[in-house]
């Protein structure tokens, strides 16, 4: 938003939460005059029951990159899901169609696991992806029990070319950060958050793909009285933790010999930084 202020952008969300309608406070979409300020693509796309694939939203991406060149702007890219990056910017493969029936019923029995569980279960049949989140080990077991193919596997054998080039600004406060994530998680609650999952609850069925975005099944619980406010900040709080955790390692790893430039908004020098990013002064 800093850079929208004195550059014509677009900017791309990269988050595979913002992509649901109705799952605003939990999700941290932009305001409405964030939302003036510069024309955003990604948001509100989607029903909550619907399901996304890095594939599908890499199609859908590089048509909004499309639209935004012809306004005269820039697509700036943003957002932390890694494999929606990868599927944009690196070598990406369409993952093989699955039985619905089948899948329903392994959905079912995965589900209700843990993420320990289910990444105990992945180090044994697709280790390559164990360290990733929830959703991409449950999509990493369906694939391997469904197909008796490794998605790590599938990726090697069946990629396709890059679709763009990025350079890379990586906007992380370092230590910090932990403290960052509780502020903003009782922000969260104190916008309404609870109200929004009451009332999302009324309406969208309990097994919804949008429910997996992080902290909405904590927060549900609170709604439910499972857990008290502060058992439920406390637990939005570890979770949340724990993603930036694997968001740190992946961008490490697979931005890897990439044009990365790191930045710290509460830094003194960082417009300085930002403007030369954005000019090319450093890459």
């Amino acid at each position: 938003m800093r850079l929208a202020e004195y550059a014509d952008i677009a900017i791309i969300s990269a988050d595979s939460r913002q992509v649901y309608k109705s799952f605003d406070i939990g999700t941290a979409k932009p305001t409405p005059h964030e939302r003036s300020v510069a024309p955003h693509f990604g948001i509100d796309v989607l029903e909550p029951g619907e399901r996304a694939s890095a594939a599908w939203w890499a199609e859908s991406a590089d048509g909004w990159i499309r639209d935004a060149i012809a306004n005269h702007r820039t697509p700036v890219v943003v957002g932390g899901t890694g494999m929606y990056l990868r599927a944009l910017f690196g070598v990406f493969f369409e993952e093989p169609p699955l039985d619905a029936e089948r899948r329903r019923h392994l959905q079912d029995a995965l589900g209700v696991l843990p993420v320990v569980e289910l990444r105990r279960w992945t180090e044994q049949l697709d280790p390559a992806r164990a360290e990733l989140g929830r959703t991409q080990l449950l999509r990493a077991l369906e694939v391997a029990l469904l197909t008796g193919r490794r998605v790590s596997d599938l990726q090697r054998d069946h990629a396709r070319p890059a679709k763009w080039r990025a350079r890379y600004l990586l906007v992380d406060p370092g230590a910090s950060l932990g403290a960052y994530i509780e502020a903003r998680t009782r922000a969260m609650l104190a916008a309404g958050w609870p109200a929004e999952v009451q009332h999302l609850m009324e309406h969208v069925p309990g097994d919804a793909p949008a429910w997996n975005a992080t902290g909405y099944r904590a927060i549900r619980s609170l709604v439910q009285g499972e857990l008290s406010i502060e058992e439920a900040v406390q637990t939005v709080v570890i979770q949340t933790r724990q993603y930036a955790k694997r968001q740190r390692t992946w961008f490490r790893h697979q931005l890897d010999g990439e044009h990365v430039t790191h930045i710290d908004v509460r830094a003194p020098n960082a417009d300085t930084a930002l403007r030369a990013w954005w000019t090319g002064a450093i890459p």
